[in-house]
């Protein structure tokens, strides 16, 4: 399969029968790629500058994409198997990863996107990996979580949600949301359990969480560190909800670019 030769900037890549949207901002070839996943409603663009501030931080080239059904990717279907997060981690984003010319890839993911990079790491052996990030990650299906995603899914029937997104996933807004929100509240995703993949992971592991997050509490990143095998660092930020990188955004830049520097 041939690599892709990324030029700084923006644009579309073919993979197989779908297009995938994606950003990259060139760093040092000595230093690890790092990958950005995002969260359950998140694109590209909603990473806003922060895939390029991570880039001049820890001066590591930094990809990142939209996955399909969001952004300006290819659309996906509906409803989305809940096992959405590992056939990502599992079949889709190893032969991304594959396309990648880089000798080295630090995998960081943001909820959802924490989700998937655990399971990739845990199931997928892939020699260049040398570590991940989970920021705000979720390994099992929590009350509070249940219920804040049942308020945003209320406020995306009643309010202007639904518009705002729009401006990030374009005709693929209803994709993204209702492949998110009807998974997670789906009653059978109560039982939905990926530490069992947690024991595999083999690689050093930075760990961050708010304090205040409104999606999930510090039991979900208390299990990582517990079960992960590899070294750990855990860092819970307070006055910080569920999005790290905005809410403490340079204490995260400093977190990972002193991580990706270590390895």
């Amino acid at each position: 399969m041939a690599q892709l030769n990324l030029a700084e900037g923006a644009g579309l890549i073919g993979l197989d029968a779908v297009e995938i949207e994606y950003s990259f901002f060139a760093g040092s070839e000595e230093r690890p790629t790092i990958v950005l996943l995002h969260e359950g409603l998140g694109s590209v663009s909603l990473w806003r500058d922060f895939p390029e501030a991570l880039a001049k931080s820890s001066g590591s080239p930094v990809f990142t994409y939209s996955r399909v059904g969001y952004g300006k990717s290819s659309p996906c279907d509906l409803p989305r198997p809940l096992s959405y997060m590992e056939d990502e981690a599992q079949e889709f984003l190893p032969g991304l990863l594959a396309r990648l010319s880089a000798r080295r890839l630090v995998l960081f993911g943001h909820s959802d996107g924490g989700s998937i990079a655990a399971v990739n790491a845990g199931a997928i052996p892939d020699p260049r990996l040398a570590g991940i990030i989970l920021m705000a990650p979720h390994f099992f299906t929590e009350e509070i979580c249940v219920t804040a995603i049942t308020e945003t899914n209320r406020l995306y029937a009643e309010t202007a949600l639904r518009e705002r997104l729009a401006r990030h996933h374009g005709a693929n807004v209803d994709c993204a949301f209702r492949g998110w929100a009807d998974t997670w509240l789906h009653p059978d995703f109560l039982n939905w359990d990926l530490t069992p993949f947690l024991p595999k992971i083999k690689v050093p592991t930075l760990l961050i969480q708010g304090e205040d997050d409104e999606y999930g509490t510090r039991a979900q990143v208390d299990t990582a560190d517990r079960l992960i095998p590899a070294p750990t660092v855990l860092h819970m930020l307070p006055d910080c909800g569920h999005s790290p990188h905005k809410d403490q955004r340079e204490r995260v830049l400093a977190l990972a670019s002193a991580f990706v520097a270590a390895l």
